[in-house]
């Protein structure tokens, strides 16, 4: 298994439009970072999680030419918002892109997107199959996944769990009964907003003891504000503070499982 990391930022990414603080103003790489999302190459499908606002640019930075599946964690717009751009990928494979998600996802995509499910459609509009899922395992041809119910704040979410990879984000608590999801991973990624306490995010802190109660043998943290600090500083604290195999993802990053 492939994992890329299209996108590690928060709703706002960094820079943060109109911002000046340092992490924003940083001239290194790692510090610029899209929206959200990871595309997964397994078995020879491209497995996408979360199509973002940077979608489009995301696909074409790193060169995305088949894209066989998106997962989506929930509805808010820097997890949904690139939808429109699958129309390429239409194009060129003359069919729609299977978007997976729970049923009150869809129903929020079918109201964002209604151009798209109209009885009378605009040619060239994009053609999703929206294919709709619970907290039960499904399969995408012999990939087994398995949705992760937690919560932002009091939205429910779901985050994705295939083979000995998870990817968690947008998640401030999660049951106990869902922990046991999350046992034996090889590579865990969850969010991270920044290091003072959010409503509806863990910080720097919760995340680090949501790793240490899984212990996987290696963790990414993403979904990261300019508020966290820069790449090269919280990566020299997580190594020097932390015993633990913790670090900090940035946009293409890729890792072999």
């Amino acid at each position: 298994m492939k994992i890329t990391f299209l996108g590690t930022g928060t709703s706002q990414g960094i820079p943060v439009i109109a911002c000046k603080c340092n992490t924003c103003l940083s001239k290194s790489k790692y510090d610029k970072r899209l929206r959200s999302s990871v595309l997964i190459e397994l078995n020879n499908k491209n497995i996408l999680i979360d199509a973002g606002p940077d979608f489009r640019q995301q696909m074409l930075k790193y060169k995305v030419v088949k894209l066989d599946a998106i997962l989506i964690t929930h509805e808010h717009r820097d997890h949904i918002a690139g939808l429109d751009d699958i129309r390429s990928y239409n194009w060129i494979y003359k069919k729609p892109v299977d978007v997976y998600a729970e049923k009150r996802v869809i129903d929020l995509i079918k109201t964002q997107y209604s151009y798209v499910f109209s009885e009378e459609k605009y040619p060239g509009v994009p053609e999703m199959n929206l294919i709709e899922i619970s907290e039960s395992p499904f399969f995408i041809n012999d990939i087994k996944i398995i949705p992760v119910r937690y919560f932002h704040f009091k939205l429910p979410i779901l985050g994705y769990r295939i083979n000995d990879f998870a990817y968690i984000t947008d998640i401030s608590n999660i049951n106990n009964e869902e922990l046991e999801k999350l046992k034996n991973l090889n590579v865990l990624v969850v969010s991270a907003l920044r290091k003072k306490p959010h409503i509806s995010h863990f910080n720097l802190n919760a995340a680090i003891n949501f790793i240490k109660l899984l212990s996987p043998k290696i963790a990414y943290l993403t979904h990261i504000s300019h508020l966290m600090g820069k790449h090269k500083d919280i990566s020299k604290e997580l190594k020097k503070k932390y015993n633990l195999h913790i670090k900090l993802a940035y946009d293409g990053l890729i890792i072999n499982i």
